[in-house]
């Protein structure tokens, strides 16, 4: 049996990627990217929050043994926690993991459980990012839930983007807008996260996540206060992750 060819750089597998599927819908995107060879080993990165339902449900009929990381930050609603476990039984993941923070690191660096009151940014990555990386090895690509209406800092996505040479980052709903996960959810009757009816439209640790009132941004109840939009698990040497970079660079 021949061997297979190694991978060519992220880069260029990144650009002859976009450049493919750049007109293709987001359902076309999730299945190529589970098949295409250029794309590699992959897994979904889910936080089971507010608009998971779409991709896990995606998922579930395309390959429900597609790998499924799930952080457990160990911070999280109880109500998340329940509707992870609920979600993946009526999906029929298979392979659902759920990763959690170096118990070591947590004695070191959070002893009081009180790090995110004074450095939210380090507390991600105690928690989150550190994790997710260490989960990730082995991976060639992970599946993102981002949208470009989320925000400024969201706002170019494309369908797949190069994590510094790294691995591949894919997007498969990038262009979509609220009304069309409205929709997908609606149509085919999917269980919303408890806490959406609450006034969560994104759900993240309990200690960083407030209601949001009617007419706020929806990812404004996210560290309210704070000056800071994402968790970390899309940084690199502290900076946002949008487009092929050079591995290494500052």
């Amino acid at each position: 049996m021949p061997l297979e060819a190694p991978l060519a750089p992220v880069a260029e597998r990144v650009s002859e990627l976009n450049t493919r599927y750049r007109s293709h819908a987001a359902t076309s995107v999730l299945e190529h990217a589970l098949s295409d060879p250029q794309v590699g080993e992959i897994a979904l990165v889910s936080s089971f929050g507010a608009e998971s339902v779409v991709l896990l449900h995606m998922i579930s009929i395309m390959d429900r043994t597609t790998p499924v990381l799930f952080i457990d930050t160990e911070m999280l609603f109880e109500e998340t926690l329940q509707y992870q476990a609920e979600l993946a039984d009526t999906l029929g993941l298979a392979d659902v993991r759920v990763i959690r923070p170096d118990r070591e690191a947590i004695f070191a660096e959070d002893t009081d459980g009180l790090l995110h009151q004074r450095d939210p940014d380090a507390c991600c990555a105690l928690r989150k990012t550190r994790p997710l990386q260490q989960a990730l090895r082995g991976f060639d690509a992970w599946i993102t839930g981002r949208k470009r209406f989320q925000g400024a800092a969201r706002e170019t996505l494309d369908f797949f983007e190069d994590e510094v040479g790294e691995r591949i980052k894919v997007n498969p709903l990038a262009h979509w807008a609220k009304a069309d996960l409205q929709d997908y959810i609606d149509n085919n009757k999917l269980p919303r996260h408890p806490l959406v009816r609450q006034g969560y439209p994104s759900i993240g640790c309990r200690p960083c996540t407030t209601r949001v009132a009617p007419g706020e941004d929806e990812r404004s109840g996210r560290w309210r206060g704070r000056d800071k939009e994402e968790c970390g698990i899309h940084f690199v040497d502290g900076k946002l992750v949008r487009g092929p970079l050079v591995k290494g660079a500052a």
